[in-house]
C-alpha cells in the first residue's frame, strides 16, 4: 500500500466525512443556540444532551454487542470536534463518556459491560475517577482505599476533578487495595451514583468550559459489589494508563474542534465589521488600511 501512489494514510473513509456532516448539523442546529447560555450562567448543557442522546452520538465509541455503534477512534474524534466547535461544554459529554467507559470496555469482565454500557448508550453518563488532591500520577500518593468484606468492597476517601461529576450515573474508581504493592496494588471499580456511602462533593470555579461540572467525590464506606471490579485485584493503574491512552486524542479532538470555531467566527467578524466604508475582510495588509486611514 505504500508503493501505492494513490493511497493516502492520512485520508478518511467516506463515512467518517458522512458522519462529520450530520455531527456538524446537529451541532449547529440543537447546541449551538444555547451555548452562550450554558457557559454564562455556568449550567449544565441539558439540550446538547437531549439531542446527542437523541441521535447517538452520545457515546458512539461503545462495541455494537453493548447496544452501541461500535465507532472507530477518528469517528469519535470527529464527533467531539464538531461538537466543540460550537461549545466546549458540550464536548464533553461524549468525550467523558468514552474515557469513564474505555478502562471497562479493555478490561471488564463481559457481565459487568452489559450491566454498565447499554446504561451509557441509552443516555446516562459515566465519569473518570482517578485524580486526588496530592494525588493524580503520582500513585503511591494515593489515599483512596478499599477494603474487602466478604464479596464486597468497602471504598474510603475522595477524587476531586472529576469532569461531569455529579451528573453521571457510573464512575470508574481507582482505590487501593493491597498498600504494600504500590501500583500493583491499585484496583478500578465501577461504582453507581445511587450506591451507598458515595457522596458528590462541591463544584469547582472555573475559568472556562463553565457548562460541564467538576466535582469532588467521597467515599464514606461506599459498599459495592465484588463484581464490579473491572478486571484481576491490582490491575487498575495499569487499566488507568490504557484508558489515557485511548483517550489522550479526544481531548486533542476538542481543542482542535474549539480552534476551529475560534477561526470561523473570527472571519465570520471581519466579513461583517466595516471600517473606512469597508469590511475589515477586505483590507489586504497593514500598509493598504494605513493608506487609507491617511486619505
Amino acid at each position: 500500500m505504500a508503493g501505492n501512489p494513490d493511497f493516502n494514510l492520512f485520508q478518511l473513509e467516506d463515512f467518517h466525512h458522512e458522519l462529520r456532516e450530520a455531527i456538524r448539523g446537529l451541532s449547529e442546529k440543537e447546541i449551538a443556540p444555547y451555548a452562550k447560555d450554558v457557559d454564562g450562567k455556568s449550567r449544565f448543557p441539558e439540550e446538547a444532551l437531549t439531542a446527542l442522546n437523541a441521535a447517538g452520538f452520545n457515546a458512539v465509541h461503545v462495541p455494537e454487542a453493548y447496544g452501541g455503534q461500535g465507532a472507530d477512534s477518528v469517528a469519535t474524534c470527529i464527533v467531539i470536534e464538531e461538537v466543540a466547535r460550537v461549545c466546549g461544554s458540550s464536548s464533553l459529554i461524549p468525550a467523558v463518556n468514552k474515557l469513564g467507559t474505555m478502562g471497562l470496555i479493555l478490561q471488564g469482565s463481559e457481565e459487568l459491560k452489559h450491566k454498565v454500557l447499554p446504561d451509557i448508550v441509552n443516555g446516562k453518563m459515566a465519569s473518570y475517577a482517578l485524580s486526588e488532591r496530592e494525588a493524580g500520577s503520582d500513585v503511591a500518593s494515593m489515599r483512596t482505599r478499599a477494603k474487602a468484606d466478604g464479596d464486597d468492597w468497602i471504598i474510603n476517601g475522595s477524587k476531586c476533578w472529576i469532569t461531569n461529576g455529579g451528573k453521571s450515573d457510573w464512575y470508574t474508581v481507582m482505590a487501593v487495595t493491597d498498600a504494600e504493592k504500590g501500583a500493583n496494588g491499585i484496583s478500578a471499580f465501577m461504582v453507581h451514583k445511587d450506591d451507598e456511602g458515595f457522596v458528590v462533593g462541591p463544584l469547582e470555579h472555573k475559568l472556562g468550559i463553565k457548562g460541564s461540572p467538576t466535582a469532588e467525590l467521597y467515599f464514606e464506606n461506599c459498599r459495592v459489589s465484588g463484581d464490579r471490579m473491572i478486571g484481576a485485584p491490582g490491575t487498575g493503574f495499569k487499566t488507568a494508563l490504557q484508558t489515557l491512552d485511548h483517550t489522550r486524542p479526544t481531548i486533542g479532538a476538542q481543542a482542535v474542534g474549539l480552534a476551529q470555531g475560534a477561526l470561523d467566527a473570527a472571519i465570520a467578524y471581519t466579513k461583517d465589521r466595516k471600517q473606512f466604508g469597508k469590511t475589515i475582510a477586505s483590507f489586504q495588509n497593514t500598509e493598504f488600511m494605513l493608506a487609507d486611514m491617511a486619505m
